[in-house]
């Protein structure tokens, strides 16, 4: 699988081709002895949660008072597989509403999740992906059409489940980078919390990611971008000798209401997690 565009909108990619990968035989090793581990922790979560919703659907219908906790343990655990340092800072957000952040890697929905309990809006062609696909849709994924005709059918979807309490998780740049850079944020994403059942409850927190390198290889060691496959990254990853570490920054919630259009509360939350990133970039 290619690409890391969740929301049809165009990849980014870098000048420079991407990194070679050399793993050597205690890369392989390592791959094996996370890879295992990993594989089992993910598909037996699925298989729990996918039991738990038999029960769950029916009594509790759209709200999730159980799975996101596997959800979340799964994520937590996947980084103590890994080996990857996890730190975060700033509250989380008590009220209703939709977090955004940038994004750099598959490893950001892991991070994400770790941290609070998200649902992430995707594209409707990530739910016939095979494997993630899956797993998007048993974690609650919400997908999207990018059909103007079915635009006030999705803000219907988007407010039901944001007044069942729950957190939806937007990538606003639509596309990964390389980590070292925040990329303009599309303001179209931002438009579907203006409407009328929204507005008025509705707040945004915006959350920088930020990955550091394990020491000795190169910044964007852990961005997948462009045309990168997914099997040679999580090779790398599951490979590393060393470690880096994730680092998430979560900022104040701004209430949409206190904005006057989509375009200013984009710039808002877009100049929160830049600031914050470049900062964190600094500060290794």
């Amino acid at each position: 699988m290619a690409g890391r565009n969740l929301v049809n909108e165009p990849l980014w990619n870098s000048e420079d081709a991407p990194d070679p990968i050399d793993l050597g035989l205690i890369g392989w090793v390592l791959v094996v002895l996370r890879g295992l581990p990993l594989a089992v922790l993910v598909f037996g979560g699925l298989i729990v949660l996918l039991i738990i919703r038999l029960f769950e659907i029916p009594l509790f219908g759209v709200r999730r008072p159980i799975t996101p906790f596997i959800t979340q343990f799964v994520c937590r655990t996947a980084f103590r597989i890994l080996g990857i340092g996890f730190q975060t800072s700033g509250a989380l957000m008590q009220q209703r509403g939709a977090v955004v952040a940038n994004h750099t890697s598959w490893l950001d929905i892991f991070a994400l999740n770790a941290r609070k309990r998200v649902y992430f809006v995707s594209k409707a062609e990530v739910a016939n992906w095979p494997g993630i696909g899956w797993l998007a849709r048993a974690t609650g994924t919400v997908f999207i059409e990018r059909d103007r005709k079915k635009a006030r059918e999705q803000t219907q979807v988007f407010e039901t489940r944001l007044k069942a309490g729950h957190k939806l998780l937007f990538f606003p740049e639509g596309t990964s980078t390389d980590g070292l850079r925040v990329l303009p944020f599309k303001t179209t994403l931002f438009a579907a919390f203006f409407a009328d059942g929204l507005r008025d409850f509705m707040y945004v927190q915006p959350v920088s990611v930020v990955f550091h390198a394990p020491a000795g290889q190169p910044e964007r060691f852990y961005g997948w971008w462009g045309d990168m496959e997914f099997g040679p990254h999580l090779l790398k990853t599951l490979g590393a000798r060393r470690q880096g570490r994730v680092e998430l920054i979560y900022h104040a919630p701004a209430k949409v209401s206190d904005f006057e259009n989509r375009k200013a509360l984009a710039a808002h939350c877009e100049e929160a997690v830049r600031h914050a990133h470049s900062l964190a970039r600094l500060e290794k």
